[in-house]
């Protein structure tokens, strides 16, 4: 990396490095421009490196963000292998833990988001996940995948810059843009198009365009367990909770049974936000979470009544005695009403957001947009 940017010339430059940014990238790369990325901190701390790894498509919102994860999905299996990033589980099991749940799903596998999934029973579901708490049946789908994001997405950003030639400017903020010209705090770069990702930064870049998406910060709570006893966990696993969290589930009228049920039962779960969803890392630590509370700031202490809550639903769905909290964080993330918020502010220059806490599982579609509106 040089002291000084000035004088360099692409034919485009992202703005940020997270998921989003890095996508757009390689989709830009992909059709042979010159790009570069610019980002504020010396590597991806953001959200991106903060969450599941968890590439899901059962269960977004139905429609145009259903076939963004759909087509990310496809990305990633073309991706993953290429940059050298371990996909460590394949799939999704949905354990419904009660009658209303299991109508839920029923109806989910009617819909077309409910494709290729595979409905089992109480016997079946325990047969094939003994390790599994008590339930009334279960949703398998096919279609995800998981990496582990905190080492993803350092290998996509430096596969991007060793194989596929994306030039990165590491802890350098862009203070403006008027194309040509991108100013930053290293000097100027020059570019025919910018694309902006500011991921959950809401105010350093245009923020009177971003303000139309009525986003509000959401800070979730995240840990690390390990198992007293060896575990293998084929598949990431969801529970009721997620039912009424994730729309392609919620939005069937058969949630709001659900909905009811577990609003007598786990209230606190709910006002606190937390569903379950469990992963396993290589080294058989499992990652859970996790929990939802909105701001117009991002929530800077996390509390032990949250954490609890979350050990409590993956007791409930994976017992784990004598298990080991080894590590627990943060993250935040940009939510709003739609799913993706995406502008153009200046000519040649469009913004990005993933607005609905699914940037892993469909920023490379998503990418594929923004790029497509910065070379209208």
């Amino acid at each position: 990396m040089s002291d000084s940017l000035q004088g360099l010339d692409y034919d485009l430059v992202v703005v940020g490095a997270g998921i989003v940014g890095l996508a757009t990238a390689y989709a830009a790369r992909c059709q042979g421009l010159s790009v570069a990325v610019v980002e504020r901190q010396a590597h991806s701390v953001g959200a991106s490196v903060r969450n599941f790894g968890f590439v899901t498509v059962t269960g977004q919102r139905a429609g145009a963000h259903w076939r963004r994860a759909l087509r990310a999905r496809e990305v990633w299996g073309e991706v993953a292998p290429r940059a050298g990033i371990p996909v460590l589980q394949q799939g999704l099991c949905v354990l419904a833990q009660r009658p209303e749940a299991m109508d839920v799903l029923e109806a989910f596998a009617l819909t077309e988001m409910g494709q290729a999934c595979e409905l089992l029973t109480a016997s079946q579901t325990a047969q094939r996940y003994p390790f599994l708490g008590q339930g009334v049946g279960a949703l398998y789908s096919p279609h995800e995948c998981r990496v582990e994001s905190r080492e993803a997405i350092p290998r996509l950003a430096r596969w991007l810059q060793q194989e596929m030639g994306v030039v990165f400017h590491w802890s350098t903020a862009v203070q403006d843009i008027a194309l040509p010209a991108i100013d930053t705090s290293r000097g100027r770069l020059r570019a025919e198009r910018c694309i902006v990702c500011p991921g959950h930064d809401l105010n350093s870049l245009y923020p009177a365009e971003i303000a139309r998406a009525q986003a509000r910060l959401c800070t979730l709570q995240m840990l690390r367990v390990r198992p007293a006893q060896a575990l293998h966990l084929p598949a990431p696993v969801m529970s009721d909770l997620s039912l009424v969290r994730y729309e392609g589930y919620s939005a069937l009228p058969q949630a709001q049974a659900l909905l009811a049920r577990l609003q007598q039962e786990q209230a606190e779960h709910l006002r606190q936000g937390v569903h379950l969803i469990a992963v396993q890392s290589a080294d058989g630590s499992l990652v859970v979470g996790d929990s939802h509370v909105y701001d117009g700031a991002e929530a800077p202490f996390a509390h032990e009544a949250i954490d609890a809550l979350i050990l409590q639903e993956l007791q409930r769905v994976l017992p784990l005695p004598g298990l080991q909290v080894v590590e627990r964080w943060t993250g935040t993330y940009a939510s709003a009403e739609d799913v993706v918020f995406q502008a153009s502010p200046a000519p040649g220059v469009v913004l990005g957001i993933v607005t609905g806490g699914t940037g892993a599982s469909t920023a490379f579609a998503f990418a594929e947009e923004l790029l497509a509106q910065a070379l209208a």
